[in-house]
């Protein structure tokens, strides 16, 4: 039940990677936690946003799942390469120094789920 963005014409993110990265959410959480937790991949025109989402802790929360930012994996087409970026308090975005761009985005994805420094998953 994940809500990813489309592909457009005016996307210019590699398919072959996106479809990479959304197997990548889909793994990350177990079949029988998935109504306890997901996470997912929301797509723009030439970023992804890895994004963590979470039931209602309460009924009169509403029906909403809560969706949290984890990290964003921005493509530059000019050099085929996906850049990191982590997100502080405030919901903003910055590059994620430790690791350079690169063509690979498993590399990226690798990173994310190590997370050496917790500044994704805590």
């Amino acid at each position: 039940m994940a809500r990813y963005g489309r592909l457009t014409a005016m996307t210019i993110l590699p398919e072959t990677d996106v479809a990479r990265i959304q197997e990548w959410c889909s793994a990350r959480v177990p079949e029988h936690a998935r109504d306890q937790v997901r996470v997912e991949a929301d797509i723009a025109e030439r970023h992804v946003t890895i994004v963590e989402c979470r039931p209602p802790w309460r009924p009169e929360a509403g029906p909403e799942w809560t969706r949290l930012p984890v990290a964003r994996l921005r493509y530059t087409k000019s050099t085929k390469k996906w850049s990191l970026y982590w997100r502080d308090r405030n919901l903003k975005f910055h590059i994620y120094d430790r690791l350079p761009a690169d063509t690979d985005v498993d590399v990226l994805l690798t990173e994310i789920n190590q997370d050496p420094t917790a500044i994704f998953w805590g």
